[in-house]
């Protein structure tokens, strides 16, 4: 019996003996004696009920009282440990439509000591470099640029095949003919039901997370870089796992090298008429991640001149293998690597040339031929927190492209990217820092590198506002 209950009890005794006192004078004028002696009986017996009660009360307050909040507080961490451990299954709960509105607002300003194509101001592209000296000279140059800001909109809804999800992006960098200017352009359009998506966005051969805690847009040169219309299957994808197999949109560049002015060249045309290959397989351990990468992709050109002096249509295949890695060091470091190594894929690298070049074949009824260029790419940067206000991220970047022997002696060959920052977080969402940035480009056998090297300073702003219903 507990303490309140005992109290309770002795609360009706003491309110029943008192209507008992009362009553007792005028039932002892108005009945016989026999009531008399009964009504002492039970006065006697709650009198002795009362002693009880009142060493039940003596006993509990002798001992300690309990301390529930911490007691309970322990057997829920245990409780959660150990479905951690050992997880159930979780109680189906009702699924909801989701909206996610997000974006960055974001300022780069920054000082280049050296010079590059004025189209690519603010970014660090070693292919953009001069190819000869003063070739976009003068050196030095200040630029501010808020083409990074970014806006988009994520959407989840359930269905009786799985959610249906949905992702739609786009930021202000202009590329393409829109190349130095500040206007949208997109970056996702994409949709997924179940394990089958569609629409444009990360291709499966490349890896996000390799990317750097940079300012610098443009980011390694090294890296696999595409966003690409595609249609892709992901039979595997959980917490350990993940397996996707795509068809992608195809599409190459190529370099006329030495007789790009020949005009038995110019009825020479690409023709595209097999999409390209990608698969992607990842595994997730408690020390990061190792994530295997493949592309396959035909490449055609068609001599579409009347009775050319020689036939240069040809097919050419090409192919890559993409290994990335995330490495825990410790809790406040994380090594991101890549090395990607491949023929005619360097349409998918974040800043390489061209895809196809021509060779000499020494052959007088086909003296030239249309080859893929073999490509090397390697990254490794490290992303370390000082604390949960300042990080920094430091890095270097290679890309190697194996020359054919036609090339004009100023193509581009190699191109080395580096960088390291010091970023201060004041408050959530804010990004404020300083960075050093470095480009260097080397040519194919005219023995001319130059040099390039920035100080940039960002400002961004990330916002992000949720619905469900």
């Amino acid at each position: 019996m507990t303490y309140h209950s005992c109290v309770r009890k002795l609360a009706i005794f003491s309110a029943a003996l008192i209507a008992v006192a009362l009553l007792a004078p005028r039932t002892h004028a108005q009945s016989q004696d026999q009531d008399l002696q009964q009504m002492k009986e039970k006065l006697q017996k709650l009198e002795q009920e009362m002693q009880d009660l009142k060493g039940q009360i003596n006993k509990a307050q002798a001992q300690p009282a309990p301390a529930p909040a911490e007691t309970k507080t322990t057997v829920s961490v245990r409780a959660t440990e150990e479905a951690e451990e050992t997880p159930a299954a979780p109680p189906e709960a009702k699924k909801q439509n989701t909206v996610d509105i997000y974006g960055h607002v974001m300022l780069d300003a920054g000082y280049e000591f050296g010079q590059s194509n004025p189209s690519w101001f603010d970014v660090v592209r070693p292919t953009q470099l001069s190819s000869f000296p003063g070739q976009y000279a003068p050196d030095g140059k200040v630029y501010f640029s808020v083409r990074q800001t970014r806006f988009g909109v994520k959407t989840s809804t359930p269905t009786g095949l799985g959610d249906l999800k949905t992702i739609f992006e786009f930021e202000l960098f202009g590329t393409g003919v829109d190349a130095g200017q500040t206007t949208f352009r997109l970056r996702h359009a994409y949709g997924e039901l179940g394990q089958f998506g569609a629409g444009q966005t990360w291709s499966p051969f490349m890896d996000i997370d390799v990317f750097p805690n940079s300012l610098e847009y443009w980011g390694p040169n090294g890296m696999v870089f595409f966003r690409n219309i595609q249609a892709r299957w992901t039979p595997i994808n959980d917490d350990h796992t993940r397996l996707i197999f795509a068809v992608e949109r195809p599409g190459a560049s190529a370099d006329g090298g030495i007789y790009a002015d020949r005009v038995e060249l110019q009825g020479v045309r690409p023709k595209f008429d097999m999409p390209d290959f990608s698969a992607q397989a990842r595994f997730t351990r408690d020390w990061g991640y190792l994530q295997v990468a493949g592309m396959f992709r035909k490449i055609s050109w068609v001599n579409t001149a009347e009775n050319p002096p020689f036939d240069l249509s040809d097919d050419a295949f090409g192919w890559g293998i993409n290994v990335t890695s995330n490495v825990k060091v410790t809790k406040n470091d994380t090594g991101r690597f890549e090395v990607v190594y491949g023929s005619g894929i360097e349409n998918y690298m974040n800043d390489a040339p061209v895809d196809v070049a021509l060779k000499n074949t020494g052959d007088p009824a086909k003296p030239v031929k249309g080859v893929v260029l073999p490509v090397l790419g390697v990254v490794s940067f490290l992303d370390h927190n000082w604390s949960d206000k300042f990080s920094t991220a430091i890095g270097y970047s290679l890309v190697d492209i194996a020359n054919s022997n036609a090339q004009d002696p100023s193509d581009y060959h190699q191109g080395h990217y580096a960088l390291t920052n010091i970023l201060y977080y004041p408050v959530p969402n804010v990004t404020v820092g300083g960075e050093f940035q470095f480009g260097r480009r080397i040519n194919f056998s005219d023995g001319f590198n130059v040099n390039d090297y920035r100080l940039q300073f960002s400002f961004k702003y990330n916002w992000k506002k949720g619905f469900t219903f």
